[in-house]
């Protein structure tokens, strides 16, 4: 237990030493340090340098993984982005290293779209301010997800939300960059692979349309099954009030075809019940196949 207290205790002695060093760093500073990491030379100085900017993150990184769990939520991942990370992204795209948003963050991982649409609107209130970007309709090279940018002591911590399906095949991107081609994640890659990557995106994409769909139409039938129900006691509460016969079975027909169209929606939502299963089968399956393997080829190559 001491051993473990000690380490806790050095972490955060490095992490407010990190603090105070690039607390003294200007904004300009900091840029120039991204512009000599991405464009070279750059010494041994540089490198410590980095590696005090990123864990000068934790404090806020810590604070936003707390407001996350007061909200319910289960958030796992990286108190800071690596330096040779940092460094690929600044090599990659046009980005200064103080605009970075992403150098420290956490993920959230969800059922499905309407769990992503309350977690995404219950974090939104917990932060006020934050920037959302919605990357679900227009995907990064097939990445889907919602990120919420949350910033604590001018640090911005990004929080990934995914449903399960979009998380699944995030893990896909990541293990074809790890076994294949590193430059996957970016549009690179084969072709054939990155097509793949393209399409079962694209089907996760449709099947969550479809979710979100279902989910509307059960919404809908409850509505109207509760209005048959109410309008169900109306009709057998008819002879209590003295109503005329020909009114009684004039309202006794259209219970009866109140009633025909509550099986027909029972039946509608039945079928679309059965093919969202299908779906989530079908994508589970090409996502988990496709992991499983990269996973051999990985064992072939080592």
């Amino acid at each position: 237990m001491m051993v473990k207290a000690g380490s806790k205790e050095l972490r955060e002695q490095a992490g407010l030493e990190a603090r105070r060093l690039t607390a003294t760093l200007s904004k300009t500073q900091i840029d120039r340090l991204g512009d000599r990491l991405r464009k070279g030379p750059h010494t041994e100085s540089d490198l410590r340098l980095l590696d005090d900017y990123r864990r000068s993150f934790g404090e806020a990184y810590e604070a936003v993984v707390r407001t996350i769990r007061e909200c319910g939520e289960f958030p796992t991942g990286r108190p800071a982005k690596s330096t040779v990370s940092i460094m690929e992204k600044l090599r990659r795209e046009s980005i200064r290293l103080s605009q970075m948003q992403d150098i420290a963050g956490c993920r959230v991982v969800v059922t499905d779209v309407m769990e992503q649409e309350r977690v995404v609107a219950s974090l939104g209130a917990a932060f006020p301010g934050a920037s959302v970007i919605d990357r679900r309709d227009n995907p990064s090279y097939g990445y889907r997800a919602v990120h919420i940018i949350a910033e604590k002591s001018g640090k911005p911590i990004e929080i990934q939300v995914r449903s399960s399906l979009q998380h699944l095949w995030a893990e896909l991107s990541e293990k074809s960059s790890d076994v294949l081609d590193p430059t996957i994640k970016y549009g690179g890659g084969t072709d054939s692979w990155r097509n793949f990557l393209t399409k079962s995106s694209e089907s996760v994409a449709f099947y969550e349309k479809f979710e979100k769909e279902y989910s509307e139409t059960v919404a809908s039938k409850e509505v109207a099954d509760a209005a048959h129900e109410k309008f169900k006691k109306a009709v057998e509460e008819l002879p209590e009030h003295r109503v005329p016969d020909h009114e009684v079975q004039e309202l006794r027909g259209k219970l009866e075809e109140s009633m025909r169209k509550m099986q027909r929606r029972e039946q509608a939502h039945q079928v679309m019940r059965r093919e969202l299963v299908r779906l989530l089968n079908v994508n589970t399956d090409l996502l988990t196949g496709a992991i499983s393997w990269l996973d051999g080829l990985k064992r072939q190559k080592q």
